[in-house]
C-alpha cells in the first residue's frame, strides 16, 4: 500500500513544530531517542512494515553509513510494539494489531577484531538475555545458549520473536587476510545454526551488513535467507531521496541555499553532482548519501564529509593488489547474477567496491549492470586513494601537485599544465623501459579524465 508523503504533514503540525525546529539527526542511530527528541525522521515505516510482515529470513546490504542501524532499531521499535513512537507515520496506515515481542539483538560492530573480543561481546549479550529469560545449565556453547534463549523467549512470550543482528561482517572485516579471521568466521558458524533449527519461535530474522561473506552460517546454513539489497521494493530503505530531502529537509536547504547565494533548485542540482547517483536495484530510483546530506546541512557546507569519516583496512587492500585494474572499473560491466549472489573476494575488486559504496549501478544492460562511481565525491575520493598507490608516492605530495595542476587548468595554461603532469607521473619506478612508456600513458590518461570530470 503507497502512504503519501501527506501523512507526515499532519504529524508534524501535531507536533507544532516545523522542520527548523527539528534537529538535523547527526548520528542518531536509534530510532526512540530520533522520535522523543524531535529529530527529522524521513518516514520509511512502510518499507519497514513490509519488510517485518513478509519473508521471515532476510538480509540487507548497503555502504557505510547510510542508515542500517536506524533502520533496525526502527525495526526493533516496531516489533516491541511501541505504537507510541509510530504516530503519525506511514506505517499507522498498515498496523492494527502491534503485538509486543521479544526481540534478541546483536550490534557485531561492538564484537572488536579478534576471536576472543567476538566471543566476550556475544558472552555479555547472551548474559543480559538470560538475565531475562532463564539458563539451562547444560547450555554451555554459545550458539546452544542462544538457541536456548530463542526457545524460552518464545515459550513465555507466547508469540514469536524477532532476531536483529546489525552490521554483521565487522568482526569478519577487521580480521580479513589476517590470522584471526578464520577462528572468527568459525564462531559465527557455530553461534548461528539455531536460526533455522528454532524457526518456529522465529516471526523475523533480520541482518544487515556490507559485505557478503557466505561461508558462513548465516548464510550457508540459512538457505532460505531473502537477499533483499537489490529488491525494487526496497531501494530507498536507506538512503534519501531527492523527494525526501526537499520535503523534510525544505527549511534547511533555504538556509544552506542563501550561504551560497544560490537558488534551493541549483542547490538540488549541486548537491546531486556530490551526493546522489547510488542506485541498489534496476529501477534505478537514485539514492543520496545521507551521511554527507545531513553534515552538508548541519555545517552550511558542500564538503566530502562521507569519505572524511573513515574508510576501512579492506578498502586499501583491494586497491593496493588491484591497483592496474581500478582505473578500468569506472562504467565496467558485471554480470547481475554474479553481482547479487557473489561472495566479497580478494579475486574481483568490483564486488568489494559495489557493496562498500564506491561502485553503482549507473545502468542496466540486458542481463549485466554497469557499475561506476556514484557521484563526484565517491570519484574525487577514489583518485584521492589510488594515485599515491599507482605513483609510488606520498599522499600528500600528490595532493599539493595536484592541487597545482588544477590552478594551472584552470588557468588556461597548458604549458605549465603539462609541466605540472609530467611531474607528478615522473619518477614512478619500472621494470622495463616499454612498460615504464604504457604505464606513463595509463597513468596520463586516468589523471586527466578524473581532473577534467571534477573540473566540469
Amino acid at each position: 500500500m503507497a502512504v503519501s508523503y501527506k501523512r507526515s504533514i499532519f504529524a508534524e503540525k501535531r507536533d507544532n513544530m516545523t522542520q527548523l525546529n527539528r534537529k538535523l539527526p547527526l548520528g542518531i542511530q536509534d530510532f526512540g531517542e530520533m522520535r522523543r527528541d524531535h529529530y527529522i525522521y524521513a518516514d520509511k515505516t512502510d518499507m519497514v512494515w513490509k519488510l517485518a510482515n513478509g519473508t521471515k529470513y532476510n538480509y540487507l546490504s548497503r555502504p557505510r553509513r547510510f542508515g542500517k542501524s536506524l533502520l533496525c532499531s526502527t525495526l526493533k521499535c516496531y516489533f516491541e510494539g511501541r505504537k507510541e513512537l509510530f504516530e503519525g507515520l506511514k506505517i499507522m496506515e498498515l498496523e492494527s494489531e502491534w503485538v509486543k515481542r521479544p526481540v534478541i539483538y546483536f550490534s557485531m560492530s561492538l564484537g572488536g577484531s579478534s576471536a576472543q573480543t567476538l566471543t566476550e561481546y556475544l558472552n555479555n549479550v547472551l548474559s543480559s538475555y538470560e538475565k531475562i529469560y532463564g539458563r539451562n545449565p547444560d547450555e554451555q556453547s554459545l550458539g546452544n545458549r542462544l538457541n536456548g534463549i530463542i526457545q524460552r523467549a518464545y515459550e513465555q512470550a507466547g508469540v514469536q520473536i524477532a532476531i536483529i543482528v546489525d552490521e554483521y561482517d565487522v568482526p569478519l572485516q577487521h580480521t580479513y587476510e589476517t590470522n584471526h579471521h578464520d577462528a572468527c568466521r568459525e564462531i559465527y558458524r557455530n553461534f548461528f545454526t539455531g536460526l533455522k533449527d528454532y524457526g518456529y519461535c522465529i516471526k523475523c530474522v533480520f541482518i544487515t551488513g556490507i559485505t557478503k561473506f557466505t561461508q558462513i552460517s548465516l548464510f550457508s546454513m540459512l538457505n532460505t535467507l531473502t537477499n533483499v539489497s537489490f529488491r525494487n521494493e526496497y531501494a530507498t530503505i536507506c538512503g534519501l531521496t531527492k523527494d525526501e530531502i526537499q520535503f523534510y529537509f525544505s527549511e534547511q536547504l533555504s538556509e544552506l541555499a542563501d550561504n551560497y547565494a544560490i537558488t534551493k533548485s541549483a542547490l538540488m542540482d549541486t548537491m546531486s553532482s556530490i551526493y546522489d547517483g547510488y542506485h541498489f536495484s534496476r529501477s534505478l530510483v537514485g539514492v543520496y548519501n545521507p551521511f554527507s546530506v545531513c553534515n552538508a546541512l548541519a555545517n552550511l557546507r558542500l564538503n566530502s564529509y562521507w569519505i572524511a569519516s573513515g574508510s576501512n583496512e579492506m578498502l586499501l587492500k583491494v586497491l593496493r593488489k588491484f591497483i592496474s585494474e581500478i582505473p578500468e572499473l569506472d562504467n565496467c560491466l558485471i554480470d547481475s547474477d554474479y553481482l547479487e549472489m557473489s561472495d566479497v573476494n580478494m579475486n574481483d575488486p568490483k564486488l568489494f567496491l559495489y557493496q562498500s559504496g564506491y561502485l553503482t549501478i549507473k545502468k542496466v544492460v540486458g542481463s549485466s549492470y554497469m557499475l561506476g562511481y556514484p557521484n563526484r565525491e565517491v570519484r574525487n575520493a577514489m583518485f584521492g586513494m589510488i594515485l599515491p598507490i599507482m605513483l609510488h608516492k606520498e599522499s600528500s605530495q600528490v595532493s599539493n601537485a595536484i592541487q597545482e595542476l588544477k590552478i594551472s587548468m584552470l588557468a588556461a595554461n597548458i604549458d605549465r599544465s603539462m609541466f605540472c603532469l609530467k611531474q607528478l607521473v615522473a619518477g614512478t619506478p619500472y621494470s622495463t623501459q616499454k612498460k615504464e612508456n604504457f604505464v606513463f600513458e595509463e597513468h596520463f590518461r586516468f589523471i586527466l579524465k578524473n581532473l577534467l570530470a571534477e573540473l566540469v
